[in-house]
């Protein structure tokens, strides 16, 4: 209700409440807004039925306005130290208003039902904010370790990277790492919102995993926090408790929440005008006997409730409580949104553009056609290729390398020099001779003008039954045409449909294959359009300039698309568990290696979007309502009830994001 960026999104308890707050257990605010209660009633009814000398009913109400204004005089004096005059300032000088007025029972009624509203307010908000810290809580305290031959059990922040633990089944894994020995199905949902036991199994090389952790894949990874089920296992350590996957999230989530979204950022700037001007609006209210025929007394308590009717605690907390439970509920869906801008953002967008190999496909491509030219053949031109590829990280190089190794075992072959050349291809020497593979636009220079007709011949047949093609040339002979293909993933289309049926009515494709490719691609899974042939640099501009055009989200998976998801105006990387580059790139990251998550997160967007808008409408509508009617008579007690009323509805209305769902989502 009061000083939202300070007191509701901060992950600390309130500095305000001190040894009081200690000893009654944290429940301070709701004991004091109780006893005040108890001590108006006492106050007003005493001496109405006479129960109490009326002496003695003035001092229940002294007592109510010790106890209802205990907590809101220390935050104000606290925001006045600060040169902050907000709605605790406000209510005081209501209440202090009142009493000078003679009108204690309604100024004590004031103070207890800001007070109850304030310590409600706090209980619900804390229910959003637990929603986060439970996630901190998944990780167990001890981990069974196994050093020197020994099992012992060790505090999970002494564990260290290469470090062997042991899980039984059904324990929460105490860390990140890799399996090396045993077999299990893996419950991540608390980490990547997959709703189904992931299985795993150990490495085949644990020494070559350990040199390479963050390319492990994913039938080998788990996280700290996920839950093991009937099997045991043995998993090498690869991050610290501080490092792992699950303390990154929370750490994000946390910083999340004072990222401010617009429509924050904008009531808040609201807030800092509109106060003075409340102020002086009660000022020159509480002088209305010099223009009109009434008691001063009656102008200054209507000053006092005029107040209280447009102090806008709704507003103030309408938008930080709707992100904060929207982030709440993204995070334990398996989405990691960094703060409220992109969550709203998010929610406003029509237009989404994927990348294509590894989000739209699976990123395993297999190489399905060998065409050699000339006398080499098949089996030596694949040869050629591998050792040339084995130097590259690329799914396309992989794929052959695997190729190799799954019909030729090994080969003699060694490569030499290689380099990259970006986004068209490679080069090696191979027994002194230049090898280059790559796409079509690698052999175009300037001293030619074209590929041989039979090798872009071929080229063309391939691509457009959407297999991506790499061209291999030794010195200056073409050795031939290698196509590879990359399955879409099983979910696309389904996700495609999904998303167009909540709203997104512009979805592409942006590729550095082949257009032809693309297309194909594109038109399997049900994409409206797709762009090939496009270098980093080009996606990058397509991207700014769908950008320009009204916006546009950018889904990757992270490493290579992050120039691209940076300048679109929401960046969505998937598959971000484990990857410190998607998680510290993109504005939202879709934990699990899987489309599934993103129509959860458009439609939490668009859902927290909807309830923000609601939530300003009734706080500004209640203010609009209550100022005029403050004005032509509308007591303090009314007014109160009205003001406070709105305040809870508006977290209320909040709250329902924790609970929010879709068909895809079960979590």
């Amino acid at each position: 209700m009061t000083d939202v960026n300070s007191k509701h999104l901060e992950n600390s308890d309130h500095s305000h409440g001190g040894l009081i707050d200690r000893l009654l257990g944290g429940r301070a605010e709701i004991v004091f807004a109780g006893l005040c209660g108890a001590a108006l009633l006492a106050g007003w009814l005493g001496p109405k039925i006479n129960l109490l000398p009326a002496s003695i009913g003035f001092w229940f109400l002294v007592a109510a306005y010790f106890f209802g204004g205990y907590f809101t005089i220390l935050e104000a004096f606290e925001k006045i130290r600060r040169r902050k005059f907000e709605i605790d300032f406000l209510m005081i000088v209501a209440a202090g208003g009142a009493a000078w007025l003679g009108a204690w029972a309604e100024g004590a009624f004031l103070l207890f039902l800001f007070s109850i509203g304030h310590a409600l307010e706090n209980y619900a908000m804390a229910r959003a904010r637990n929603a986060i810290s439970a996630l901190s809580d998944l990780a167990p305290e001890e981990a069974v370790v196994r050093r020197d031959g020994e099992e012992l059990r060790l505090p999970v922040a002494e564990l260290v990277i290469g470090d062997i633990v042991i899980i039984r089944s059904n324990e929460r894994l105490p860390a990140d790492g890799f399996v090396v020995k045993g077999a299990s199905s893996v419950n991540q949902a608390p980490i990547t919102g997959e709703s189904l036991p992931v299985d795993k199994r150990p490495v085949d090389n644990a020494v070559a995993a350990a040199k390479a952790a963050d390319k492990v894949k994913s039938e080998h990874r788990v996280f700290a926090g996920s839950i093991n089920g009937s099997g045991s296992l043995e998993v090498q350590v690869t991050r610290l408790a501080s490092e792992t996957t699950l303390a990154r999230v929370v750490e994000m989530v946390n910083d999340a929440e004072t990222r401010q979204s617009p429509t924050q950022s904008f009531t808040n700037k609201f807030e800092r005008i509109f106060v003075p001007v409340v102020i002086l609006l009660a000022i020159a209210t509480g002088f209305s006997w010099l223009v009109i025929d009434e008691p001063v007394s009656d102008s200054i308590y209507r000053a006092m409730a005029v107040l209280v009717a447009a102090s806008p605690c709704a507003l103030a907390i309408a938008t930080p409580s709707a992100v904060l439970s929207g982030i709440a509920r993204a995070a334990r869906g398996g989405v990691l949104i960094k703060g409220g801008a992109p969550l709203e953002m998010l929610g406003k967008l029509d237009s989404i553009a994927f990348d294509k190999t590894g989000t739209l496909t699976i990123g395993e491509p297999e190489l399905v056609e060998t065409v050699p030219f000339g006398e080499i053949g098949a089996d030596e031109l694949i040869a050629i290729s591998a050792a040339v590829e084995v130097h590259s990280d690329h799914p396309l190089a992989q794929a052959i390398v695997r190729a190799v190794e799954k019909r030729l075992g090994t080969s003699d072959l060694i490569a030499t020099d290689f380099q990259s050349i970006t986004g068209k291809g490679v080069s090696a020497k191979i027994n002194g001779e230049n090898v280059f593979i790559g796409k079509a636009g690698l052999f175009l220079k300037d001293d030619q003008d074209a590929l041989p007709e039979d090798v872009a011949q071929k080229v063309t047949e391939m691509s457009s039954r959407g297999r991506s093609t790499m061209i291999v040339r030794r010195g200056s002979a073409f050795l031939g045409v290698l196509g590879l293909r990359d399955t879409p993933r099983a979910s696309a289309s389904e996700v495609i449909n999904k998303l167009r049926s909540i709203g997104i009515t512009r979805m592409m494709m942006i590729s550095g294959d082949n257009q032809k490719v693309a297309d194909a691609i594109a038109l399997e899974v049900g994409l409206d359009e797709a762009f090939g042939d496009l270098m980093p640099d080009d996606k990058v501009e397509k991207i700014a300039q769908l950008s320009d055009q009204g916006g546009v989200a950018m889904v990757g998976d992270g490493v290579n698309d992050a120039p691209a998801m940076a300048n679109a105006s929401v960046g969505i990387a998937m598959g971000a568990a484990g990857s410190d580059v998607a998680l510290e790139t993109a504005d939202i990251a879709l934990m699990a290696d899987d489309l599934a998550t993103l129509p959860f997160a458009v439609g939490l967007s668009r859902s927290t979007s909807s309830i923000i808008r609601q939530n300003l409408w009734i706080s500004l509508g209640v203010v609009a309502v209550l100022i005029p009617a403050t004005l032509f008579g509308l007591g303090i007690g009314p007014a109160v009830v009205m003001h406070e009323g709105s305040t809870l509805v508006v977290v209320v209305n909040a709250l329902r994001l924790l609970g929010y769902n879709d068909i895809n989502q079960a979590g």
